[in-house]
C-alpha cells in the first residue's frame, strides 16, 4: 500500500467490517499488532486507521484496555445565537443539565489578561461550566470576569445572588453597565490531557475551542470564555438573525 493511503484503506476495511456485523457494540477488536500482521502494514498505520474511526465515533479507546466497537449515538446540535442563553455560558442547549463552580480572586493568565486589557495577575472570578446530556459532557466553557468591574457588586458571583444565572448581559445591565457586542473566535484542536479529563474523552480528540470576549457600550471587555465543545457528541450552528 502507498504509505500515504495505508491507513485510510484500513480505516475502510475495518468500518466496513464493523458495520458488516463481525464485532458487535460493546466487542473487543484486535490488537493494532495482530491488525497490522493482517493488512501486512506497520502498528503506526494501524494505529493511525483506528485513531481516525474513533473520531468518527464507531470505536471507543480506552486507556491500557483496548479498542471497542462503540454504540451509535446521534450528535447533539449546540447553537450559538445572539439569544440570552442559560446560566450564562453560550450555546443554547435544548435539553440536558449543567453544572458549575465558581472561584473568586483568581490571578489572571497573560492570554486572560490580554483579551480583558488587565494586568497579568489581577483579580477576576473564574466559573467553570459543565453541560452534560445523559449525564456525559459534551461542553465546558471557562468564563473570567475581572472583578475590578463586579467587586462589591450582587452580580459577583455568576450562580449565586439575586441575579443568579441571569446571563452576563442581563447580570452587567444591573449594575449599569450595557453589554452592546460579543466577539467569538472559534478553531478546531485536538483535546490536551487537560481538556479530555474535563471533556471525558481521549486525549487528541477532535474539539472545538471558542475564545468568547463580551464587551460593554465603551469598549471595555468585561468577560472572557474559553469554550471546549467535544467534535465526537456534538455540532456547532450559529443563528445568525437576518432582521
Amino acid at each position: 500500500m502507498p504509505r500515504d493511503t495505508a491507513y485510510s484503506r484500513v480505516a475502510d476495511a475495518l468500518r466496513t467490517r464493523i458495520r458488516a456485523g463481525e464485532w458487535p457494540v460493546g466487542a473487543r477488536l484486535p490488537s493494532r499488532a495482530r491488525l497490522a500482521d493482517e493488512y501486512r502494514v506497520g502498528q503506526s498505520v494501524t494505529q493511525r486507521a483506528m485513531e481516525l474511526l474513533i473520531i468518527e465515533g464507531l470505536l471507543d479507546g480506552r486507556t491500557g484496555a483496548g479498542t471497542y466497537v462503540r454504540a451509535p449515538r446521534a450528535r447533539l446540535r449546540v447553537v450559538r445565537s445572539r439569544r440570552r442563553a442559560p446560566a450564562g455560558s453560550g450555546p443554547v442547549r435544548g435539553t440536558g443539565t449543567s453544572r458549575s463552580h465558581t472561584k473568586t480572586r483568581v490571578a489572571a493568565t497573560e492570554s486572560i489578561a490580554e483579551r480583558l486589557a488587565i494586568a497579568p495577575g489581577d483579580p477576576c472570578v473564574l466559573t467553570t461550566y459543565a453541560f452534560l446530556d445523559e449525564d456525559r459532557p459534551f461542553e465546558v466553557c471557562e468564563s473570567w470576569e475581572p472583578m475590578a468591574v463586579t467587586d462589591g457588586t450582587p452580580v459577583l458571583l455568576p450562580e449565586l445572588g439575586p441575579h443568579k444565572g441571569a446571563g452576563i448581559v442581563e447580570r452587567m445591565r444591573s449594575i449599569g453597565i450595557t453589554v452592546t457586542s460579543a466577539l467569538e473566535v472559534p478553531r478546531p484542536a485536538r483535546a490536551t490531557r487537560r481538556q479530555a479529563g474535563l471533556l471525558g474523552i481521549s486525549v487528541g480528540d477532535l474539539i472545538t475551542e471558542i475564545e468568547r470576549t463580551h464587551y460593554a457600550a465603551d469598549g471595555r471587555a468585561v468577560e472572557t470564555a474559553d469554550i471546549m465543545v467535544c467534535d465526537r457528541h456534538s455540532e456547532i450552528a450559529y443563528e445568525i438573525p437576518l432582521r
